[in-house]
């Protein structure tokens, strides 16, 4: 029994994709060493993707749109908040490549041709591309090592994507592997998905999967393996009752045996009979062990269930007392999100009195703070056109936030007018849309 395995692993840094390249093209030193890897093997190891320069220059060449972007949106921002294209990729919680490992149990691989290896290769990277959701244009690399114990194919994706983003009401590029794999639970059907592709495919996997340690397979697939060790099983004994019958006919037409003091002699037929039952026996013993563990894991999984159910009763009644506190939550939660929305509009309030009336220190001081409460999303658009709209600071904060231009036009003939919230402002806002 052979199982199908998918995984991924995140890939957070430039230098770490350099050390994903260094791995999959057996440039460290340390490999010679390695028991697990036979360097006289790597000119074996088969190329799907092929990537003609380091790791770190193709996730830059993929990438260079996004770093135009940066850059042009850097050319107007403050000194003290400009940061190269780099520091920014390594320093954000965004993931840099997804590294895709797929792969099967070592014996699935038995007996394959390279030729045949590969058209596994490709069955994998149909999955890459129609399941998750990559294209081409974002694959570094795919290469199977054939130089290790089992072969398994190595696929580094670049997730780079161009959304909306609602702070700039522009789509904007940017990296974000959750838009291919979105968490665990997306993983696990991805591996279904995988599985899935593979048996239809043509090839005799299961569906496992490794959870601390422990590896599991689907009730259903037990069910489907024991199935076909009985049918197995019946066909070898019916085959072997078989030799056994033509044994019995064989030895009824050999009645003269010539014997000496070394050999038996006997027709060649039943001689051939005698084969075909000792090798029909080995084949119904050699079954019985197979079906036999597939039988305790059924058991198994019948006390695992039952257990469960009882788990599952135990659990029931907790959730029912935790939704009655999450309904108390919930009212605290809203009482909290008022007195925050209460405390937002006063500091809003407050901020624009010093934009109005403060000095130059403070102007800038809280034009900063301001910028910040953006940046960290905090405040939006509206936030920012609220505070800033015909105070001194109104051109820089609205190119920060992208808000048009054309909303400086209401205020255009009121030189001099400054306010605070009054009921003009407030229906003012209730037009205001981005």
């Amino acid at each position: 029994m052979n199982y199908a395995i998918f995984r991924s692993k995140p890939i957070k840094s430039t230098n770490a994709l350099a050390g994903i390249g260094a791995h999959d093209n057996r440039e460290k030193e340390k490999y010679k060493s390695n028991p697990d890897i036979d360097l006289t093997r790597s000119h074996e190891n088969i190329e799907l993707v092929s990537c003609d320069k380091k790791y770190v220059e193709k996730f830059y060449e993929i990438t260079a749109p996004y770093k135009e972007e940066w850059d042009e949106r850097m050319k107007t921002e403050r000194p003290e908040r400009k940061r190269t294209f780099t520091k920014m990729v390594n320093d954000g919680k965004n993931v840099v490549a997804d590294e895709l490992i797929l792969t099967a149990s070592h014996n699935f691989f038995n007996d394959m041709s390279r030729e045949d290896i590969t058209k596994w290769g490709n069955k994998c990277m149909d999955f890459v591309y129609k399941d998750i959701g990559y294209n081409n244009n974002q694959i570094i690399s795919a290469i199977i090592h054939m130089d290790e114990t089992t072969p398994h194919l190595h696929v580094v994706a670049v997730p780079l994507i161009k959304r909306f983003d609602k702070r700039s009401n522009k789509e904007r590029y940017t990296l974000s592997k959750k838009t291919y794999i979105h968490d665990k639970m997306h993983l696990s059907e991805l591996q279904d998905k995988y599985h899935k592709r593979m048996v239809d495919n043509g090839y005799d996997l299961l569906r496992g999967e490794s959870k601390f340690g422990r590896e599991y397979i689907p009730v259903n697939e037990l069910k489907k393996v024991t199935r076909w060790l009985n049918k197995d099983l019946n066909t070898r004994h019916e085959k072997l009752d078989n030799a056994i019958l033509q044994l019995e006919d064989n030895m009824k037409s050999n009645k003269e045996l010539f014997l000496d003091k070394e050999y038996v002699k006997i027709k060649k037929e039943t001689f051939e009979s005698i084969k075909d039952v000792i090798n029909e026996t080995k084949n119904v013993m050699e079954v019985q062990p197979k079906l036999e563990s597939a039988f305790k894991k059924v058991d198994g999984f019948t006390s695992s269930y039952k257990s469960l159910q009882m788990t599952t009763n135990k659990l029931n009644k907790e959730v029912e007392s935790l939704k009655d506190d999450n309904e108390k939550l919930q009212k605290e939660n809203n009482s909290l999100k008022d007195i925050i929305s209460n405390l937002l509009q006063k500091i809003k309030e407050f901020f624009r009195k010093i934009l109005i009336h403060g000095n130059d220190y403070s102007k800038d001081e809280t034009e900063s703070n301001v910028i910040d409460l953006y940046l960290d999303d905090s405040f939006d658009q509206r936030d920012v056109y609220q505070i800033s709209i015909g105070t001194t600071k109104e051109d820089n904060l609205f190119d920060i936030a992208d808000i048009p231009d054309y909303y400086k036009e209401y205020n255009k003939n009121q030189k001099d007018n400054y306010y605070t919230y009054d009921q003009e402002d407030k229906n003012k806002d209730e037009d205001f849309e981005l």
